[in-house]
């Protein structure tokens, strides 16, 4: 039975014109117009039996008639007194009275067009319940991905299809203060109640890494700060060494070459064979049989960074015999700059967690103990948690985009190199993207390394079962690529007009007139247009069980406080440490 039961007399008025997917309706009483508002969803009757088209209003016009005026003295007021009520109206669906053997199913199809004069309904009251309730269908999951309520209707809980949100990319943006931080820490509780959640989370701020962010289903990771160096199991403790072993010939270069430097494709050339040369004794060290004959220059086997130290100071520094005795080698001197970065980089404690590595990190089966600690499901990772969360609020800015696009990279490569029927899908929660996937095209070579990485998973990730979730307050700062491929948007208020466009712009154009509501939503109030949502529309966000620290500090009140405390003394320790109290 159709929840549709339309008497003649509740119509709005009728089609007027039908461009493709918009509509023009004329509303014949002031007083229906009165009622309505803009992005309320509307029914109309359909060519076809057993359906009805349903649309969202766009616009709500008074527009001047084309009627001849009275003659006479009117005051001015004849162009407002003649006037027709005008409804744009943006059709996104039809609701199929049955399909197959199910009833009232909604589709984001128009297999036809509604016809001149065709009757328009307002969706409201009872009918807004029914329809709402119909489209927050629970699929058959055990647990299904429940954000909040409906703006319009608040009796309708609004559930995500949680398939569609992952595989196909989302996009979460707000701006300050917008509740960007709750609708993350939502969907994240959610996830992290599933037997085999497999996610990641670049906590850039610490925000999820508080005491009020713990729960069942949940891990903690951390980047080593420089009082974790030298430690033994720091990974068994929930600390994160990144040796350098694990990065590329370019990242390294990125970090350590000056390409203005007249010496530096010599200096590139033998630090690249130099790195090769010493990966392939480490493997005739441990008497390994399986890599030797196989490996590149950018195959992740450790190496000691003191050897190579050695060999490119002995190459600098390194006399031949000559006729008239013995005279300064081919490299002589044109290493020493290279040298010079390489230690200041190696002893820079700030970046410890680099190449201040302990022999637990310098062990060939590290590696597989790393990625089994970030992307395993939590039944096959002896019951740890399913959502890892990695605090990387510690690690210095000019850095942070090789780091994480480092993490990115590896994790997306050992989920290509898995074989199909192994794949177990991650999903990559990338907060404050705008900072390590920009937009702005003159990066440095580090940050253009890492945001390659991610424009690659962008591209390619749907393929090995990797999803990204780009979370940011300034979308107009975010790679542009990345975006496109992202199907889920999740806007929260953005105050900005160019942030704005970039929203619009990434819309299909019947529905980018949602995009007016963006500066006036409420806090924990989101649009909510993608795959993974049948119906475009305002969602405000459920208050999450365990909360983000990310309140907004109250100025005012706080400079209005006798007793408000201050440490700074504490703070300048641990500047100076580079440690967190």
């Amino acid at each position: 039975m159709t929840i549709f039961n339309f008497e003649d007399n509740a119509s709005i008025g009728t089609v007027f014109s039908v461009d493709t997917a918009t509509l023009i309706v004329k509303v014949e009483e002031l007083e229906k117009l009165r009622k309505l508002q803009v992005n309320h969803l509307v029914a109309i009757q359909s060519s076809k039996a057993g359906q009805h088209l349903i649309g969202i209003i766009n616009r709500i016009t008074r527009k001047a008639s084309d009627e001849e005026l009275p003659e006479g003295d009117d005051l001015g007021l004849n162009n407002f007194l003649f006037t027709e009520n005008i409804l744009k109206v943006n059709l996104i669906g039809t609701l199929l009275h049955k399909h197959g053997e199910k009833e009232n199913v909604f589709k984001r199809t128009l297999d036809t067009v509604p016809e001149i004069e065709a009757k328009c309904f307002p969706i409201d009251g009872e009918n807004i319940t029914k329809f709402m309730q119909t489209i927050s269908t629970k699929e058959n999951y055990e647990i299904p991905l429940s954000i909040g309520k409906y703006s319009i209707d608040e009796n309708a809980e609004a559930f995500l299809d949680g398939d569609k949100l992952f595989q196909r990319h989302a996009v979460i943006v707000g701006s300050t203060g917008s509740g960007k931080s709750w609708c993350v820490a939502k969907i994240i509780e959610q996830i992290a109640k599933l037997p085999m959640a497999n996610s990641i989370l670049f906590d850039i701020h610490g925000e999820y890494s508080g005491e009020n962010f713990k729960a069942d289903g949940i891990q903690h990771f951390r980047i080593a700060n420089p009082s974790d160096l030298g430690k033994k199991d720091n990974l068994t403790n929930g600390v994160l060494m990144l040796p350098y072993w694990l990065f590329t010939y370019e990242e390294m270069l990125a970090m350590l070459l000056d390409r203005s430097d007249s010496n530096a494709p010599n200096q590139a050339m033998l630090f690249s064979k130099t790195v090769f040369s010493k990966k392939q004794e480490y493997l005739n060290e441990v008497k390994d049989s399986t890599f030797k004959d196989s490996i590149t220059i950018d195959s992740p086997i450790p190496y000691k960074i003191e050897n190579v130290l050695q060999k490119l100071k002995q190459l600098d520094e390194e006399m031949v015999a000559g006729s008239k005795g013995d005279k300064q080698g081919p490299f002589f001197g044109k290493l020493t700059r290279f040298i010079q970065r390489l230690e200041a980089k190696k002893d820079d404690k700030r970046i410890g967690f680099l190449f201040q590595v302990s022999d637990d990190e310098l062990q060939l089966e590290w590696l597989n103990e790393f990625c089994s600690a970030l992307m395993l499901g939590s039944e096959v990772n002896r019951k740890k948690a399913g959502v890892k969360i990695i605090d990387l609020s510690e690690v210095p800015s000019d850095v942070l985009p090789l780091v994480i696009g480092l993490l990115a990279r590896i994790i997306f490569s050992v989920q290509q190199w898995t074989a199909k029927e192994s794949q177990h899908p991650i999903c990559l929660l990338c907060d404050e993207a705008h900072l390590y996937i920009p937009e702005r095209s003159n990066q440095d070579t580090a940050s253009e390394l890492s945001l390659k990485n991610f424009e690659r998973i962008a591209k390619e990730g749907r393929k090995y079962g990797v999803s990204l979730v780009v979370i940011s307050q300034r979308p107009a700062e975010v790679n542009r690529t990345v975006l496109s491929q992202c199907n889920n948007f999740i806007s929260l208020r953005l105050s900005n007009a160019e942030d704005q466009t970039v929203i619009k712009r990434l819309l299909p154009d019947n529905l980018a007139g949602l995009t007016e509501v963006l500066p006036i939503l409420d806090i924990g109030e989101a649009l909510v247009v993608g795959d993974a949502s049948l119906l475009p529309t305002r969602i405000l966000i459920s208050e999450p069980t365990i909360k983000p620290d990310s309140a907004t500090i109250k100025f005012w009140k706080e400079w209005s406080n006798k007793n408000a405390k201050q440490d700074i003394a504490n703070a300048v320790i641990g500047l100076r440490k580079q440690l967190k109290s």
